[in-house]
């Protein structure tokens, strides 16, 4: 009788089963029915959405860019996805999200949210280059709610002839979530747009994650300036121009403050390298920082990796080709203010915010002139480590396209010296290309996938990294790279996963303590079946609940436990 209750569960027409009178007959059909099911399932070509997952699976929450302020892109929760459990045969393409433009920033997720009147869901929340936010039953693609952030008679901005985002621009960087702000919970979100007159704007927005509706009496229209006298300035500030602008670097939520960093389109003049701080709770500006204020150039991009933060308050981010100014004060801090191509540790106490420490490579004029920027990758913040003689490190990671991996001393990163690196540790060489991305760290490792090479894992000891990498994938990856996410369940089970920025978009996933054994990759299965759209720079899959999300060049592709 269960397996007959079952079949009527499955969605088997009660008309089918209906009128038999033998308890026999029913288990005969029921054997049946069940037979063809199972062979239908194989199928390569299946795409409808899978069931709902087992009760009390719900995943962890994904508030934020690569998983936390520290941008580890680390999930080690995950007990469904394990090395072990899947290949080409039983893991692949679920279903694809198809939305109304490029999906540029990571996708995040929670779990349990009660959307009114449509129940309770795990919910995905996608933001694309149309202007639009999304949320999306993450388990079966049904979409819940939809808004665009585009103001009545305004359109996305056009891509300022820069081919780095294109055809528009309106979503570009990673929203971040606070589930506990307003009555149900905020998601944050910048956005360009262009009005009927030809201006451009950008604002910020704090959507209701049951609905999108816009909360704290937002939108705020993002002004600024700063004292200074470089590119843009008037009077003896330099003033942010919406237009010359985009917010590509993902958003960072800490103590109680929306923090935003702005790059040009395609280093075009005039620009300057800025950081936004804003109220969660009001949307007001709290503090701004230009980083060569008496310069130019100097912007924060990194590849949409997100500013991060330790523990203390404090943001930690790399900076792109700039002005830097040579002649120090008596801190040892460029004598006008101007950080370009900086690897830089800014305050926040008192919600304001100031550059407290730095490291510049000797050489950075010659990187500067070479458009060899520092800034083109995203910082990772490592956990305490403690070194040969027993102090404690507060290290953070970093590389741009020169090729070398930097490692700074958070407590004193080094500043400048004309004849020499003072720095904590540089690994010379370490990548086979320029870094377009930011790094994974999981377990005592950090996973690095530059352009044109393979994903290497440095092993850390002493809290130095390993010179040379302790494993590596067996293939390579093309530009931009690849920017690899980790899941696990504790130092269990871990996954390196990443992105391939190809024709067709590839997923990957490998063994993450031996990168040499790859699980799965998404052109293994035949006929095509777990092709999910065309490649998208900059992407990272975001791993919770048994389910991978990629974002394309016109939705999400959903990957997940075959059923």
């Amino acid at each position: 009788m269960k397996r007959f209750q079952a079949l009527l569960k499955s969605g088997v027409p009660k008309s089918a089963v209906v009128g038999f009178s033998v308890l026999t007959t029913i288990l005969v059909t029921a054997f049946l029915t069940l037979h063809l099911v199972s062979c239908n399932s194989s199928s390569p070509v299946k795409q409808s959405p899978p069931p709902p997952p087992p009760p009390g699976t719900t995943g962890t929450d994904v508030t934020t860019y690569h998983n936390d302020t520290a941008r580890t892109g680390q999930n080690l929760t995950e007990t469904i996805l394990t090395p072990s459990n899947f290949n080409s045969a039983s893991f692949g393409k679920l279903f694809v999200i198809n939305v109304d433009g490029r999906v540029d920033a990571q996708p995040l997720y929670l779990a349990q949210v009660s959307i009114p009147n449509q129940g309770t869901h795990n919910v995905l929340y996608v933001a694309t280059e149309h202007g639009s936010v999304y949320g999306f039953d993450a388990d079966g693609g049904t979409l819940l709610w939809q808004v665009s952030m585009l103001a009545a008679g305004e359109t996305t901005s056009d891509d300022h002839g820069c081919g780095q985002i294109t055809p528009e621009i309106g979503v570009t960087s990673t929203p971040v979530i606070d589930p506990k702000a307003g009555p149900h919970g905020t998601i944050y979100v910048v956005a360009m747009s262009k009005d009927g007159s030809g201006n451009y704007h950008q604002r910020l927005h704090a959507l209701d994650v049951t609905n999108g509706t816009e909360e704290f009496g937002g939108p705020q229209n993002i002004q600024a300036s700063f004292p200074g006298t470089g590119d843009n300035s008037s009077g003896g500030n330099v003033v942010f121009a919406p237009g010359q602008y985009a917010e590509r670097a993902g958003l960072l939520l800490l103590n109680g403050v929306v923090y935003t960093g702005w790059t040009s389109h395609c280093d075009s003049r005039p620009y300057t390298g800025w950081v936004m701080g804003f109220d969660q709770s009001t949307l007001a500006q709290l503090s701004v920082l230009n980083l060569t204020p008496n310069g130019n150039e100097g912007s924060v991009w990194m590849s949409g990796a997100g500013l991060a933060a330790d523990t203390s308050g404090n943001i930690f981010l790399l900076d792109a080709n700039g002005t830097f100014d040579s002649t120090l004060d008596a801190n040892g801090f460029p004598s006008q203010g101007d950080f370009g191509n900086a690897f830089l540790r800014i305050s926040t106490a008192n919600q304001k915010l100031a550059v407290a420490d730095y490291f510049e490579m000797f050489n950075q004029g010659a990187e500067n002139g070479s458009d060899e920027d520092l800034g083109s990758g995203g910082a990772l913040l490592l956990p305490d480590f403690t070194d040969s003689s027993g102090q404690t490190r507060h290290l953070a990671v970093g590389a741009g396209k020169d090729s070398n991996i930097y490692v700074v001393d958070g407590d004193a990163m080094g500043k400048f010296s004309p004849s020499k690196n003072n720095i904590y540790q540089e690994i010379q060489g370490g990548l086979s290309g320029s870094v377009f991305s930011m790094p994974a760290y999981f377990n005592n490792t950090v996973y690095y996938g530059a352009v044109g090479d393979t994903i290497k894992a440095f092993a850390i000891s002493n809290a130095q990294l390993a010179g040379t990498p302790g494993s590596q994938t067996g293939n390579a990856f093309g530009y931009p790279g690849a920017t690899p996410s980790i899941s696990a369940n504790g130092t269990s089970n871990a996954i390196l996963w990443a992105a391939e920025n190809s024709g067709s978009a590839v997923l990957h996933a490998y063994d993450a303590t031996n990168l040499s054994h790859e699980l799965y990759n998404s052109n293994q299965a035949s006929g095509g079946r777990d092709q999910f759209g065309a490649g998208n720079k900059f992407i990272t899959p975001m791993i919770t609940n048994g389910k991978v999300y990629v974002g394309t060049t016109n939705g999400v592709g959903v990957f997940g436990l075959l059923q």
